[in-house]
C-alpha cells in the first residue's frame, strides 16, 4: 500500500494503491495526512468508525471527508488509517480505524475538503487505485 502527493493546479492531489480496497483507501487517508503534516509524533489514541455509500467513489469521499470531520471536531491530525472495505446489497462500507494525533503536537496544513473533481478507484493488475484531489 503506498501514495504519493501530486501537485494539481491550487490543490494537492493523491494517488493511491493497494493490493485490495481497505488498503488504497488507507493510503488515500495517508495521503490526506501527508497533505496536512510533515511530521507525525508518535502521540494519540486510535479510534474506529464507518462509513457507507451508494458506490466506491461516493465511498472514498464520504471516507476522507469524515476524516476531515473528526479533525475538527476531536482537534486530531488522523494517521496510521487501517481500513476494510466491502460490499454489503446496494451499498459499500468502509470499517476504519485511525490515530488521531492531537493538534497541538503538530504543525497542520489546513486541507478544506475532498473533491469529486477527477476522483476514480480503479482495479488494476496489481490490486487497487484511488485518486482524489484535495481543496487546499
Amino acid at each position: 500500500m503506498s501514495y504519493e502527493l501530486r501537485p494539481h493546479t491550487a490543490d494537492v492531489a493523491v494517488a493511491a494503491t493497494g493490493a485490495d480496497l481497505g488498503e488504497t483507501f488507507a493510503a488515500a487517508a495517508d495521503g490526506l495526512a501527508a497533505a496536512m503534516c510533515d511530521h507525525v509524533p508518535e502521540t494519540g489514541d486510535r479510534f474506529s468508525f464507518t462509513v457507507r455509500a451508494e458506490g466506491l467513489e461516493a465511498l472514498l469521499f464520504d471516507y476522507l471527508d469524515q476524516l476531515i470531520y473528526e479533525r475538527d471536531v476531536r482537534g486530531v491530525l488522523p494517521v496510521d488509517n487501517e481500513a476494510t472495505v466491502r460490499e454489503a446489497g446496494e451499498e459499500w462500507v468502509i470499517e476504519a480505524s485511525t490515530r488521531g494525533v492531537p493538534l497541538a503536537d503538530v504543525t497542520a496544513r489546513d486541507v478544506k475538503a475532498v473533491t469529486y473533481s477527477e476522483m476514480r478507484v480503479e482495479e488494476s493488475e496489481d490490486g487497487w487505485e484511488a485518486y482524489v484531489v484535495l481543496d487546499v
